[in-house]
């Protein structure tokens, strides 16, 4: 079973408004609202993929229920840390072919509540065969929280894939008990490493050969519609897709860590773990619902997902 890990999950609103105006009325129709944060976009995508997965993390309120309810009526199993606070909203504008993002914060959570989500994660541990760890901390736990549940994973040899960024990646990188796999975008790891990182093949290789990574067996570099850059077990691989007609993008990268979990889950070869993550990300971004992905249309995208292998 796969297990995905949402801290700070939240309903996510699509407005589609093509001609976005400032200081202005805007109507909109066509409004999607689905159970969000990355996790739970990842779980959505693995039960697509006819996976078994319990989706898990902590939630509140009115928004948490929406959330349990949502999950429930997919058929997506779960079993969350409640609170009394009200989860968040996370709002998608899309305009003029672009994405602007309004995201609440949400919760800020005590001690305890950061306590008592070690503990019952330590439970669901029993049943996993692998780990997604994705998207921001809540207010109240600390940086190096995801360190913990990295370490967790490491002690009882589960898999486990993190997808976050800032300091709660830094914390889980600098730490000699290392993810078996990140899933970073060019802009993170220039905020992670202080420095502007280019997308040159020779830029990407240098960068990934830093110590920070070492003991990272995946390190996968998502570069929107130009695929991925990937490292793994010292080779590094171009993978690249064709040109799609993305209709929202929103949570492309959590079906990219979907389809990566699902693949290492499955002990798949390196090239089938790069297209069916690549295939998975792309799908998303054809749905207009955040998290989807049309199972149907699979093999046809696999099939032209390109796996290059550079010289080291």
């Amino acid at each position: 079973m796969i297990l995905a890990v949402t801290m700070n999950p939240s309903v996510d609103i699509s407005y589609p408004i093509p001609d976005f105006k400032l200081n202005d009325v805007n109507r909109v129709e066509g409004v999607c609202k689905t159970a969000g944060g990355k996790g739970i976009n990842v779980a959505r995508v693995v039960k697509q993929m006819g996976e078994a997965v319990l989706a898990t993390g902590v939630l509140g309120g009115t928004t948490g229920n929406f959330i349990v309810q949502e999950l429930t009526n997919d058929r997506i199993d779960n079993h969350f840390l409640k609170i009394n606070q009200e989860s968040r909203n996370c709002i998608a504008i899309l305009h003029h072919g672009k994405q602007t993002e309004i995201l609440e914060s949400g919760p800020a959570l005590m001690p305890e509540d950061g306590t008592d989500s070690l503990e019952k994660f330590e439970i669901l541990l029993s049943a996993a065969s692998i780990v997604t760890i994705s998207g921001s901390l809540p207010k109240g736990l600390p940086s190096e929280f995801y360190r913990y549940m990295s370490e967790m994973c490491r002690r009882k040899k589960i898999p486990v894939i993190v997808d976050t960024s800032g300091e709660p990646l830094r914390e889980v990188l600098l730490h000699k008990d290392k993810p078996n796999a990140i899933k970073p975008n060019i802009t993170e790891l220039s905020q992670l490493l202080g420095i502007e990182v280019d997308q040159s093949l020779s830029s990407l290789k240098q960068v990934l050969n830093s110590d920070m990574f070492l003991g990272v067996d995946w390190i996968v570099v998502s570069m929107g519609g130009k695929g991925a850059f990937v490292k793994h077990a010292g080779d590094f691989f171009q993978v690249t897709i064709p040109e799609i007609d993305a209709v929202n993008p929103v949570g492309s990268g959590d079906a990219t860590v979907a389809g990566l979990a699902v693949s290492l889950n499955n002990n798949v070869s390196v090239d089938a773990v790069l297209k069916t993550a690549m295939t998975t990300g792309m799908l998303n971004a054809m749905e207009a619902k955040t998290g989807h992905i049309n199972i149907a249309k699979f093999k046809q995208f696999y099939e032209v997902v390109q796996v290059k292998k550079i010289d080291s």
